[in-house]
């Protein structure tokens, strides 16, 4: 109670400060570092919580299937949510690369050795040694790169150092080759190949969809972020949440990772979210999604509601 009494105390200090030194903020340059620190701080808030014996109860040792599409270095690598709830996922990890799919392969159930597409096919990946994690089915775009932020000087970690042609499926396919019949949280980070890949999922709804959105794209010909918002709309899902990724020298984020989840406004939303109540409230918790779960569990007259009301969403606090 201490604890949490000082964590508020400190935000309701820094947000009447703020203001006041706006002024001094701007003359030091730090301004804009510190808003993003409260953001970052606001963004992880509800992280505070341990939901795992709340989330044990509910999943009662069933597994949140996970298909993770852009799985170098393993479930969950970028720490998007907090750690302690991996052991509530079978993830299905999918890595192109075959040197790195073979790490994987080691202490993990699912691993897709084929990049995922919109179709059965044949591409080219092209591999980025001095930059991990930024292999794309698109080339670099150096033009871009200084709306990233990136210096000259260091336009050479983006350079081509390798180009593989890979097998490729389709999300459905592919899924289906490992006789998975429900896939409930899907993550993309690709680099751009978002929207393609979301193309092949066929029937499959997971219950919570995090992407990565290049809203200004260092790759070639990647398709615009407004397409990917679309499509994934005509799959009747919403947008509830979204993170800054990077440097940017625009006043929104060059890129951003975005969270999906059905429509709940609609029946189709509404009956898919009801009928998976127990993993999508899991997830939602795993998110820090409390407020917004709890006006959800509210319109699709969930179970869970008297539960988690005990909760308080810390990330409007």
């Amino acid at each position: 109670m201490l604890k949490k009494i000082l964590f508020k105390l400190s935000r309701s200090f820094a947000k009447l400060l703020l203001p006041c030194f706006s002024l001094l903020f701007i003359k030091l340059k730090v301004n804009k570092r510190i808003a993003n620190y409260l953001n970052d701080k606001s963004f992880k808030a509800n992280n505070y919580y341990d939901f795992s014996n709340t989330i044990k109860k509910k999943l009662n040792n069933v597994k949140i299937v996970a298909l993770d599409v852009g799985a170098q270095g393993g479930f969950n690598s970028d720490n998007f949510f907090p750690k302690k709830y991996n052991i509530f996922f079978e993830p299905i990890l999918v890595e192109p690369i075959k040197s790195e799919a073979k790490k994987l392969k080691v202490n993990n159930k699912y691993v897709i050795d084929q990049g995922i597409w919109s179709k059965q096919t044949k591409k080219k990946i092209y591999i980025l040694s001095n930059r991990l994690g930024s292999s794309s089915m698109y080339q670099p775009e150096p033009n871009y790169f200084n709306v990233h932020g990136i210096k000259k000087k260091d336009y050479k970690n983006y350079e081509i150092t390798e180009t593989v042609e890979i097998e490729c499926n389709s999300l459905e396919a592919s899924l289906k080759n490992l006789k998975i019949e429900q896939l409930d949280y899907l993550k993309i980070d690709t680099q751009g190949a978002e929207l393609e890949i979301l193309s092949g999922i066929g029937a499959y709804r997971p219950l919570l969809i995090k992407v990565e959105a290049h809203i200004f794209s260092m790759y070639k010909e990647v398709p615009c972020w407004s397409e990917l918002l679309n499509y994934l709309h005509k799959l009747n899902y919403i947008v509830i949440d979204w993170k800054g990724i990077g440097s940017h020298t625009t006043r929104i984020p060059a890129e951003m990772d975005m969270i999906f989840i059905p429509n709940f406004k609609n029946k189709e939303g509404r009956n898919l979210i009801a009928a998976n109540e127990k993993k999508f409230v899991s997830l939602m918790l795993i998110f820090g999604q409390l407020d917004l779960l709890k006006i959800i569990s509210e319109t699709c007259e969930l179970s869970s509601l008297n539960e988690i009301n005990n909760f308080e969403d810390r990330f409007f606090n």
